[in-house]
């Protein structure tokens, strides 16, 4: 079983700079990708930034550069650099990991991003 567990939201002001982590319960690096999602009040939930195992990074055009997807050297906990923040960046952000046999998600994190 694995579990996610996110951290390091909270309320920035517009154009302001948050770090969101992802600790794995275990190594992470056998996960064929580790992903930020996010959650919007009456929206879908939708794809941020997502790192693959051989550590490609891909990113919601939304995002692209400004946000930044690493991980760290133990492969157990998996960054989110958000930088340039703007309202629209408001929401519950998911840490989710795929296996390749299963998909987990992390209970979430707000952002509020308002002045």
């Amino acid at each position: 079983q694995v579990q996610l567990v996110e951290s390091g939201g909270g309320l920035v002001q517009p154009g302001g700079s948050l770090t969101l982590s992802c600790a794995a319960s275990g190594s992470i690096f056998g996960f064929v990708a580790m992903a930020w999602y996010r959650q919007a009040p009456e929206k879908q939930r939708d794809l941020v930034a997502l790192i693959t195992r051989p550590g490609r990074t891909n990113y919601a055009d939304s995002v692209k550069g400004r946000f930044t997807i690493s991980r760290d050297s133990a492969k157990t906990t998996v960054y989110l650099q958000m930088n340039g923040l703007k309202p629209d960046d408001t929401a519950v952000y998911y840490c989710n990991a795929d296996t390749g046999d299963s998909v987990y998600w992390g209970q979430g994190t707000q952002v509020t991003v308002s002045s």
